[in-house]
């Protein structure tokens, strides 16, 4: 194995070359392909803005489930009865950011986990015009965790349902309250995640790739976690590896994703399809027999949705991720 020097990560990480010859200098584009970084972390510069450069403005709100049309709360027992929830909401406007122009943007899912780190990493990238002037909406769930929670319906479902309430219920009242204008451009529209909240994301690109060509997953859950059933993915999210990638017609999809060396179920059986590991190793193989661009990254001696991890990678995969995207 040949090491060389890659930008898809902020580290040295290591690179099979069978079947591609050595390069002298280190690639000036940031590399396709499939990486292995650890067992050691740091956080990544970009973290800490630099005096001078221009700070982003973070706006909060609120959702309420009974605004909502398309999740107005998880059933009780009794008919018509749901569990009342809210979800927290924060939009990034960077500082260059011009009012009433459509700009683009990224969604964090679980949105209140980047709040302290994608902020500061996109004031310092956007900066140093490493990535365009963009918007980031981070959005929680509407709370709870696994089967037959409201985080888990919308997330783990594996349908085009997230994406529609993304698009008519989370884009236009995020546009309302931070006085922004989002692009309608797919190529222009990225959207992130972990765990289940990357799955989503995929999701999202999956069933809309007329809305989004762009995606980062931490730990993707890309396992048998949807509840309710969907006869149409009976294995859930297992069905993108197993089957969708594999049968489908490539979709203009740009995905960069992770799994650690002590992730989820990593040392379960296939037969549980609930392999985080597995599941990832063979979303990155059907990935590439297909064509899509993408990034795989393991982390050795990480666990699942590590911090350290994000906290050192963030930058460069959001580099990645927009890699072809004009940055004026």
């Amino acid at each position: 194995m040949n090491l060389i020097r890659v930008l898809c990560a902020s580290a040295v990480v290591a690179l099979s070359l069978t079947s591609l010859p050595a390069p002298a200098e280190p690639p000036q584009k940031l590399a396709n392909g499939e990486f292995t970084i650890g067992p050691d972390y740091a956080d990544a510069p970009e973290l800490k803005v630099k005096d001078g450069v221009p700070r982003g403005e973070v706006k909060e709100f609120t959702m309420n489930s009974e605004e909502s049309k398309i999740y107005p709360g998880i059933a009780k027992t009794k008919p018509g009865e749901v569990v009342p929830y809210t979800r927290k909401v924060w939009v990034y406007v960077p500082r260059q950011y011009v009012p009433g122009t459509p700009a683009p943007f990224i969604i964090a899912q679980d949105g209140g986990g980047y709040a302290k780190t994608l902020p500061p990493i996109l004031d310092s990238m956007i900066a140093d015009k490493r990535l365009p002037v963009m918007l980031a909406v981070l959005v929680n769930s509407g709370g709870g965790d696994s089967k037959g929670s409201q985080r888990g319906l919308e997330y783990d479902t594996v349908s085009d349902q997230y994406a529609k309430w993304v698009e008519s219920e989370l884009l236009p009242r995020a546009a309302k309250e931070a006085n922004v204008k989002f692009s309608t451009d797919p190529d222009a529209r990225a959207t992130m995640g972990g765990s289940s909240g990357g799955a989503a994301a995929f999701t999202m690109a999956w069933f809309r790739p007329d809305l989004y060509h762009r995606v980062l997953t931490y730990s993707g859950t890309y396992v048998d976690q949807q509840s309710p059933k969907n006869p149409d993915s009976p294995r859930g999210a297992w069905e993108y590896h197993a089957k969708f990638i594999p049968e489908s017609a490539p979709k203009p999809i740009r995905i960069w994703l992770e799994v650690s060396e002590n992730d989820n179920g990593a040392t379960r059986d296939e037969a549980s399809l609930h392999n985080w590991v597995m599941a990832n190793q063979r979303m990155a193989a059907a990935l590439k027999a297909k064509g899509y661009p993408y990034c795989y990254v393991f982390a050795k001696s990480a666990k699942h949705t590590d911090g350290r991890v994000t906290r050192q990678t963030l930058p460069a995969a959001l580099e990645w991720l927009w890699q072809g995207y004009p940055i004026k």
